[in-house]
């Protein structure tokens, strides 16, 4: 398993500061945002000093129903080689749902929703995640999420549900800390029991955020400095085990370099505590490091002996392995249920029997706001525009209108709803977003069919 040491993620706006920083072994670049043929000036000179860099994507969708998509999959491979990265990193999480496997309309969160912890769910993450195995030139690790919501009828706790994905398939582990707060405050979950039912050995590094609670619920910002409780949660993991890398994640609101290395001394303070708090490893489990899983034989109690996996289809013509009718009707099931609670999510559906219609909401605003902060940044000129308008504006869009063709589309469909309906008064900002419409998309758009004309008359003023 490869050392990495301390890291911070790596992003456009603060790319300067981010190479003056002193003691920053690593970096983590968002893959989406990174071309392999146009790579950042930045990462380029921070690879020729010997920095690490590791891709982290965010919208394979390894725990959806649906299995990975190969151009995705090619995409993640062909920035880890770009890197010359020791390893990629995605997500435990669904970011869309529906489409032919469920017969439904197919929708897309725009942001990292939590699988449920079920067996379903792990039976199809676990074949999902050999699939991006196979498909990647360097080993993967996954990170488990922060969550606002709960799935009703789980049948795993959170440490259980990670330690038989790393049994069963290998995987490594993405420890995000500050998720575990996020949960603890969110879902009631011991960030302490979740460590203790971890397979640490498989951990291949740790991320460490920053969030702010509001109204009893804490929102994972990245945009926010790195309160006390995750910086236990740090101390404890490492009270625990040596992990062979740390990383400070902030997205938003970026500060002054000064105060980025003040959180980085105390990230490396709580490594310390928790070092000082480490007894020896015992004698019958895999050192950290090694990368390998703890057989649990006794524990599992399933078919199958310790990983409990079931027996393996048969392979096709092609010599590819060909899926069994049960493994189908499992994927179906579980993307029913993603996709109903999608749909609530971001079409305004009814919420699914057994969630929370108070916290699904909270979900909801979370997601549009999510998706107003994106567009916002593709797109600059809208919340120019519009002004302090742009936020509510956009948020009241997004809870009605599902994203259908990524964050650009999602702009530009903004701004047509905007134009074809009544909520922007004739003057300076419709006749600046009419032009800016038209800049983009070409000629005006199609009414809706409910406003026919009227429609058309609106969006030529």
């Amino acid at each position: 398993m490869t050392l990495l040491g301390t890291g911070i993620g790596w992003r456009p706006e603060i790319a300067d500061a981010v190479e003056g920083m002193p003691g920053i072994d690593w970096v983590e670049a968002v893959a989406e945002n990174v071309c392999p043929g146009h790579l950042p000036e930045s990462l380029l000179r921070l690879r020729a000093r010997g920095v690490t860099v590791v891709p982290h994507g965010v919208s394979l969708g390894l725990g959806g129903a649906d299995r990975p998509d190969g151009q995705r999959l090619a995409a993640l491979a062909e920035r880890a080689e770009a890197l010359g990265s020791p390893l990629v990193t995605e997500h435990i999480a669904f970011v869309r749902a529906g489409g032919p496997l469920t017969a439904t309309r197919r929708l897309e969160a725009g942001h990292l929703l939590p699988v449920p912890r079920t067996r379903d769910a792990l039976d199809v993450l676990c074949e999902n995640v050999r699939i991006a195995q196979e498909s990647l030139p360097v080993p993967l690790a996954v990170e488990n999420i922060a969550a606002l919501l709960a799935w009703p009828g789980e049948e795993m706790t959170e440490g259980q549900f990670l330690y038989e994905l790393a049994d069963r398939t290998g995987v490594r582990l993405l420890i995000d800390v500050a998720n575990l707060h996020t949960n603890h405050v969110n879902r009631g979950e011991d960030p302490a029991k979740a460590l203790a039912e971890l397979p640490l050995e498989a951990i291949a590094y740790v991320h460490v955020a920053g969030g702010f609670e509001r109204d009893g619920v804490w929102h994972d910002s990245h945009a926010h400095p790195v309160p006390r409780p995750v910086l236990d949660i740090l101390t404890d993991l490492t009270s625990r085990v040596a992990p062979p890398g740390v990383l400070l994640e902030r997205d938003e609101n970026f500060p002054a370099p000064d105060e980025l290395e003040r959180e980085l001394d105390g990230i490396r303070e709580a490594m310390r505590r928790g070092s000082g708090q480490r007894g020896p490893a015992p004698r019958d489990t895999p050192a950290a490091g090694t990368g390998g899983v703890a057989p649990r034989a006794a524990e599992s109690g399933r078919p199958g002996g310790a990983t409990g996996e079931r027996e393996p289809s048969a392979v096709g013509a092609t010599g590819e392995r060909e899926p069994s009718a049960g493994e189908d009707a499992t994927r179906q099931r579980l993307g029913l249920a993603q996709a109903a609670l999608l749909s609530a999510l971001v079409a305004g559906t009814p919420v699914p029997e057994g969630f929370d219609r108070v916290r699904l909401g909270v979900q909801a605003r979370a997601l549009a706001a999510k998706r107003a902060d994106v567009v916002a940044k593709l797109a600059p000129e809208l919340p120019l525009i519009l002004g302090a308008g742009y936020r509510a504006a956009f948020v009241a869009y997004a809870q009605g209108h599902p994203m259908r063709g990524g964050y650009r589309q999602d702009a530009l469909d903004f701004a047509e709803r905007l134009l074809l309906g009544d909520g922007l008064a004739e003057g300076r900002a419709r006749r600046e977003l009419r032009r800016w419409w038209l800049d983009r998309s070409g000629p005006a758009p199609r009414p809706l069919s409910r406003l026919g004309r009227v429609g058309r008359s609106l969006i030529g003023r």
